[in-house]
């Protein structure tokens, strides 16, 4: 389990596709307006800042598809391989209103944009914003349909994501290592071209590709969760190219990789404590109707005996603590998904697993047929790359602990170690924690979510200090993320900061 930086886009496309859980991102000149000379493209670049996109069908009705050379390396252009990028959009429906392109992406890191794009994003943002914006995704290296990282085959990561994350003996953590480095071996050997090149650096210089292509000065962009990180890192790259951006769920950039692992634990407690206080109002609460303490103590005491005597699902897998810990977590992203989650709580309970494995198969991206996307190996590729390791021993981890279950009792322990994964990496991280500023942006706009579980309310506030032309909008409310989740007030003040420029008054708070 990598619950680190994921988003819930990806997982509630999967829910919405699934399961029917989810409802459905400067002020400054529109993105077709040279308000402010474009900074010199290097001579070495030209090439790829020229390029002509050649759109055609892609077997989605009212969608183009096209390919987006970019350098594998930016340090190199032209003189080593180049990368092809999948990008995908769908006309505004008002051509003669349009405003310019809109480029969405739904974090993770890993989460396929062109896939975000096609399944919602084209159909579920407001019909205001549609009509006024090409909706544009480009899926980022490494990720989908744009050089995929590959790790594992579909067997092998069934059986990393059985893999013990609670060790308790030396045995089980040297299994838990082994795994991980087995992991770490395949990236290496299916993918290693790639791998030291799809750092959150290089995926906003190839939006910036994208940006000339299409036509645009300045990017509009909606990035959720990760897709904040990747957002703010090209505003602070480009800062006279922002037009209107619009940072969803964000990310706090100057943080370390243990810290934000830390502060994502306590974001899940959070939400779980939301969770458990309408859990054990009703009468058929899985977790009992005592208190919320209650309920986290049978929580915890389920997962310990999974431990030991994993339950049947119907199939050939059984369930364990891992993926029932993922399970229960992943329905943490969304309020919507809380009653599946009692359903399938109540039923591994009487030793029926298969509604927790689903859970976790829909976050991890596993279909029915046993075939995992790359999201999973896309994920740690990225975040590796951003930011050195977390913890570089088991040692450290064994340190950290009372920290991480001190923040939450009953997924602590698991988030601690899943933190491990980046000790083991092929190649060394390229990034370190540090504020972005963007200094003489146009105004963005970041959106924060007050019971957050993936990316805590504290990181948006963070963010907005941190960009120079920030405003904050907060939703007191539940789940990931805030846009086209139901909150009228959110969406109204994106959707015209999107379309007149205007940010919402400071400290705008919406319920």
């Amino acid at each position: 389990m990598d619950i680190s930086r994921r988003t819930l886009r990806t997982l509630g496309a999967a829910f919405a596709a699934a399961a029917l859980l989810f409802s459905g991102c400067s002020s400054g000149s529109s993105t077709t307006a040279a308000a402010q000379p474009t900074p010199r493209v290097p001579a070495a670049l030209k090439p790829y800042y020229e390029q002509t996109l050649q759109w055609r069908g892609c077997g989605e009705a009212g969608f183009e598809c096209a390919t987006l050379k970019a350098p594998l390396d930016y340090a190199r252009p032209g003189q080593g391989r180049d990368l092809k990028l999948a990008v995908s959009r769908k006309k505004a429906t008002r051509s003669g209103q349009r405003l310019g392109s809109l480029l969405v992406n739904p974090g993770g890191p890993g989460g396929s944009a062109i896939g975000y794009l096609q399944s919602f994003a084209a159909l579920g943002y407001p019909a205001r914003v549609r009509a006024r914006y090409d909706m544009v995704a480009m899926d980022p290296r490494g990720v989908a349909a744009s050089e995929p990282v590959r790790c594992l085959s579909d067997k092998q990561m069934d059986s990393y994501t059985r893999t013990d994350q609670t060790p308790d003996a030396p045995a089980e953590t040297d299994r838990l290592v082994a795994a991980y480095k087995k992991f770490a071996r395949g990236c290496a050997d299916r993918s290693g071209k790639v791998l030291a090149h799809v750092s959150t650096v290089e995926a906003a210089r190839d939006m910036d590709l994208l940006r000339a292509a299409l036509g645009d000065n300045r990017l509009t962009y909606v990035g959720a969760s990760y897709g904040t990180f990747l957002g703010a890192t090209y505003a602070d790259l480009y800062p006279s190219r922002v037009g209107r951006l619009v940072l969803d769920g964000a990310l706090d950039p100057a943080l370390s990789s243990r810290r934000t692992n830390l502060d994502q634990t306590a974001g899940f407690e959070t939400a779980f404590t939301a969770f458990a206080k309408d859990c054990v109002r009703r009468d058929s609460c899985p977790l009992g109707t005592r208190s919320v303490a209650d309920a986290r103590d049978r929580l915890g005491s389920f997962f310990t005996r999974l431990d030991s005597r994993p339950v049947a699902t119907g199939g050939s897998r059984r369930l364990g603590e891992s993926l029932a810990t993922t399970g229960v977590m992943a329905a943490m992203y969304d309020e919507s998904s809380w009653p599946q989650l009692r359903t399938a709580l109540r039923a591994a309970l009487r030793g029926e697993g298969g509604g927790l494995l689903n859970l976790a198969d829909l976050y991890y991206e596993r279909d029915s047929g046993g075939s995992y996307t790359n999201l999973m190996y896309a994920n740690p590729a990225v975040n590796c790359l951003d930011l050195p390791a977390a913890f570089r021993t088991p040692a450290e981890v064994e340190q950290s602990l009372p920290a991480f279950k001190k923040a939450s009792p009953v997924f602590g322990g698991a988030l601690a170690w899943s933190a491990l994964n980046c000790a083991y990496w092929p190649v060394p991280a390229t990034g370190r924690p540090h504020a972005l500023t963007a200094k003489g942006a146009a105004p963005i706009l970041v959106v924060g979510t007050t019971r957050d579980p993936a990316t805590p309310y504290p990181w948006a506030r963070s963010l907005a200090r941190q960009l120079s032309s920030a405003t904050l909008l907060t939703y007191e409310g539940d789940g990931h993320t805030a846009y086209g989740r139901g909150s009228r007030c959110i969406d109204d003040a994106i959707d015209t900061y999107l379309i007149s420029g205007r940010p919402p008054a400071p400290a705008k708070r919406c319920h």
